[in-house]
């Protein structure tokens, strides 16, 4: 999950539309939402965009289970809020969100806890929620080379729609009992959790580290001169260092 994406002050609603670089400069990690739902057809808009990416060897061997209103959406939803609660309350803890600047009610740390803290306690209420899928042919990662582009693609057409969303691990802790209620097959992993709905916030710009500091040429730490970041753009300070 991303550092600090979605604190900026609430908005009017982004419009649609946007340019695709533009898109891809400002899509930020969205968790506090608006409880109105996603119409069907954005909805078809989104997963449409997320059918076009590419996978190994053309298979398309992702899946989309989207969660709503219905019966097993809702106890699906109820079973993951209760682990991204536990997930967030163990990682609040072990990477010391209410220590250091985290005590400083105006420190990107103290807001960024405060957004995942609204995040877990509204889960439940998130508009909709989609299980992203993929047939278990190699290992992990290989497998993540086959669906992580299309869960990209989900994020920026709901960005494009003005909606939002964030790419999420923790459904990991209750995988076997998402499965059975979901009647998930043994050959599917669950690969992300993506929230979505309308922000009660905004999107970017965003807050990156420097290309300099992200990308080398030729060699390992070899700089890139020619990896010079647009007028403008805005740098974060979290993150590991170089």
């Amino acid at each position: 999950m991303t550092a600090t994406d979605d604190v900026e002050p609430a908005t009017a609603a982004t419009p649609t539309g946007i340019d695709l670089l533009d898109g891809l400069a400002t899509t930020r990690a969205i968790r506090r939402y608006r409880s109105e739902p996603i119409p069907d057809d954005d909805l078809a808009t989104i997963l449409f965009s997320a059918t076009r990416a590419p996978t190994g060897s053309n298979r398309q061997g992702f899946r989309f289970l989207v969660l709503r209103d219905g019966h097993r959406a809702v106890e699906a939803k109820a079973l993951l809020g209760e682990t991204f609660r536990r997930g967030w309350n163990e990682k609040r803890s072990t990477d010391g969100y209410t220590e250091g600047s985290g005590a400083d009610d105006d420190s990107p740390k103290a807001r960024m806890a405060r957004a995942m803290q609204h995040f877990v306690d509204h889960f439940e209420s998130t508009p909709v929620v989609i299980l992203a899928c993929v047939r278990a042919r190699h290992d992990g990662i290989l497998d993540g080379a086959s669906v992580y582009p299309a869960c990209q693609n989900i994020l920026l057409a709901a960005r494009a729609l003005g909606y939002g969303g964030v790419l999420t691990g923790w459904h990991r802790l209750v995988e076997d009992e998402l499965r059975a209620l979901l009647a998930i097959p043994d050959e599917f992993r669950l690969a992300a959790t993506i929230p979505l709905g309308r922000p009660e916030g905004r999107h970017g710009p965003v807050r990156r580290r420097p290309m300099g500091e992200l990308v080398f040429d030729d060699v390992w730490d070899g700089e890139a001169a020619w990896a010079v970041d647009p007028p403008g753009t805005r740098f974060t300070q979290a993150g590991p260092p170089r």
